[in-house]
């Protein structure tokens, strides 16, 4: 299951494939190129920020090509291209056009980040008895690698404990995902904050770990049957073979 299908064209005539465009050094890519695409052939809305909230400086009219200078996180928007919280910085515009009314080719990101677009992890509106960084805190401070009951098969009841529940609420990981409200949850989107929770679907039960930054996780089992230890979110999808979902603030259904 993806969570974003883009629409792959013949060789020929592709729609600007916009790859990234490499411009500096070896891997970097410091521009892309879109093509804006809506089924009702409606113009889409350019704003300030990314955020559907923001206000309006202009439109793209569906088919137009673009030059993407930057991407940044924003309000979470279902459009043409699947469910996306990433967003477009177009330069010709001066403003940002939700990625998913983009083609680019790809899934994922394809620019460098915009200046202070990484969203933070926040416990708002959660009521959780401890911040994002004591969570953070607890998950680092129970690292092991025995094999713990307690552990095994437990994991979005060990989010719950780094956040200061005995328990998450929700029958299992994947069902904790649907229970997520909107506003919580960023699918698709693999740059998890420090304290943010990923998820991932596996046809079942499903699994759930916590951020710590800098493109890791603590994960119950990935490493042996009841640890508690680093992982990445390409080694849950690649040793399982689990299908990424996206992350979400730390948002229980225990309280709510």
């Amino acid at each position: 299951m993806k969570i974003r299908s883009r629409i792959v064209r013949g060789a020929v005539g592709t729609i600007a494939l916009a790859g990234a465009i490499m411009l500096g050094g070896a891997g970097e890519a410091l521009a892309a190129s879109g093509t804006v695409n809506t089924d009702s052939g409606v113009a889409v809305t350019v704003r300030s920020s990314p955020s559907t909230s923001a206000s309006s400086v202009g439109t793209v009219a569906s088919g137009t090509a673009v030059t993407i200078d930057c991407q940044a996180n924003g309000s979470t928007v279902t459009g043409k291209y699947g469910t996306t919280d990433i967003w477009d910085y177009v330069p010709s515009k001066g403003g940002y056009i939700s990625d998913a009314y983009v083609y680019t080719g790809s899934d994922g990101r394809v620019a460098p980040d915009c200046a202070g677009s990484t969203l933070s992890c926040s416990t708002a509106g959660t009521g959780n008895p401890r911040t994002c960084a004591e969570a953070v805190a607890w998950a680092k401070a129970h690292v092991h690698t025995n094999n713990d009951p307690d552990y095994y098969r437990w994991c979005d009841r060990i989010n719950s404990w780094a956040y200061g529940w005995t328990a998450s609420g929700s029958e299992t990981a994947y069902v904790h995902w649907t229970q997520l409200p909107g506003s919580y949850k960023h699918p698709g989107d693999t740059q998890v904050p420090a304290g943010g929770l990923a998820f991932f679907s596996n046809g079942g039960t499903g699994h759930t770990m916590i951020s710590i930054g800098g493109g890791k996780f603590l994960s119950n089992d990935i490493n042996g049957p009841g640890s508690f230890t680093e992982t990445t979110i390409a080694q849950i999808k690649s040793k399982w073979n689990y299908t990424y979902l996206g992350w979400s603030q730390p948002w229980f259904k225990i309280n709510h």
